[in-house]
């Protein structure tokens, strides 16, 4: 990618988890302030603000005011659920380097858990609630996200010979990687049995198929790559970006659980940054389910059609392994801050900064994914230590 681009110069993370007492805003709030810190800026500073609000109410264009931010160029909410950190984060560095605004806050928050309730119910309620031809898909047993993530994922299992082990495996080394990130929400060892033996949520998906649920928030600020070489954090270079939103649908013949938005917009990030995806040297893949791991790295090129599973269980993405994965332990080991959970990790490597057992020796490329609804909408960053040849 030649000429100008932008940077994260910033980086915000409260904490997350089972933390109660607090509301979506508090922690956007939080996040915000935590990453202007970091940045060595003040709020005054700020010009731009994007906001992703979760499941939880009462984050909304409202967080500026509370923050004190004035004169504003830039102030939007975007809303494509797990690919929205990816696009923030393509619309902030397309407003630094256009001119619109010089310094632009990405952030996400929600609280969707609640003491003493099931930490599924919040993303149970909307397909409860649902009406018209989706209350059929209810009355049939199409309860939740899961229900739906479960048909793809055995989709794909039945096509390319996928089996319980791969996603086990999957589930396995990112919990390894979790074991050294302070902020992991599960970090005790997990092997191939105790997946096997965890209840099923929708058969093919096992308790440890799936993310978590967290509470929290995160914040990047993105500037101009040459204002950010001024300020005290190591700048986290933004090479590329590319969204897709494919349209799939559930029916024979589709490319439905197959094929997924990251073929297109993997393709169109890596093409503005200049590289390939041997040139990548960690992966943070958007892991609502074990099996979007899998079908995720496909699509990027990583390996061909059908070879993720084995490629996981030889161990090539965990700790020591030749393609090392979702670093923090991913969404399904780490914590769960929706298209924010990869993004983090990634600032963290790219900066060198992951921590002992975590950092990965080579880590001048990352290559971050979101994916939101089911399949629905993909983003892809590509992000860098240094310029871009």
């Amino acid at each position: 990618m030649s000429g100008r681009h932008a940077a994260i110069a910033g980086l915000g993370l409260t904490e997350v988890g089972k933390v109660y007492g607090r509301t979506a805003a508090d922690f956007a709030d939080e996040a915000v302030r935590l990453a202007v810190t970091d940045a060595g800026l003040h709020l005054r500073d700020v010009d731009g603000l994007l906001i992703n609000a979760g499941k939880s109410p009462g984050l909304d264009l409202g967080l500026a005011k509370r923050l004190g931010l004035r004169d504003l160029t830039l102030l939007s909410q975007v809303q494509s659920f797990g690919a929205s950190a990816g696009i923030m984060v393509a619309q902030a560095a397309a407003a630094v380097l256009s001119g619109a605004a010089t310094t632009v806050v990405c952030v996400f928050a929600d609280a969707p858990l609640r003491e003493n309730a099931r930490s599924g119910d919040a993303y149970l309620s909307s397909s409860l609630t649902a009406t018209g031809f989706r209350s059929a898909e209810t009355a049939g047993g199409f309860t939740s996200v899961n229900h739906r993530y479960a048909v793809a994922a055995a989709r794909y299992m039945a096509h390319y010979g996928v089996t319980n082990d791969h996603l086990g495996a999957v589930a396995v080394g990112q919990r390894q990687w979790a074991a050294h990130n302070p902020a992991a929400q599960f970090r005790g060892p997990l092997t191939l049995e105790d997946h096997h033996r965890s209840r099923w949520v929708v058969e093919p998906l096992h308790l440890f198929d799936c993310c978590l649920v967290s509470n929290g928030g995160a914040a990047v600020v993105v500037t101009t790559a040459e204002r950010a070489a001024a300020l005290p954090r190591p700048p986290v270079h933004v090479w590329g970006w590319g969204q897709a939103h494919p349209g799939y649908v559930m029916e024979r013949g589709s490319d439905f659980g197959l094929v997924t938005g990251a073929a297109a917009s993997g393709a169109a990030a890596m093409k503005m940054a200049g590289i390939t995806p041997s040139d990548v040297d960690v992966r943070e893949i958007y892991d609502c389910y074990t099996y979007t791991v899998l079908v995720t790295l496909e699509d990027y090129g990583f390996c061909a059609k059908g070879e993720a599973g084995e490629l996981a269980a030889s161990g090539a993405l965990a700790p020591g392994g030749a393609l090392p994965t979702n670093t923090g332990g991913g969404q399904l080991s780490g914590f769960y801050l929706w298209g924010m959970t990869p993004l983090v990790e990634a600032v963290q490597q790219v900066r060198g900064e992951a921590g002992e057992g975590r950092q990965v020796p080579r880590h001048d490329i990352a290559l971050v994914s979101g994916n939101g609804g089911v399949l629905d909408h993909h983003a892809t960053l590509v992000l860098g230590a240094g310029h871009a040849s």
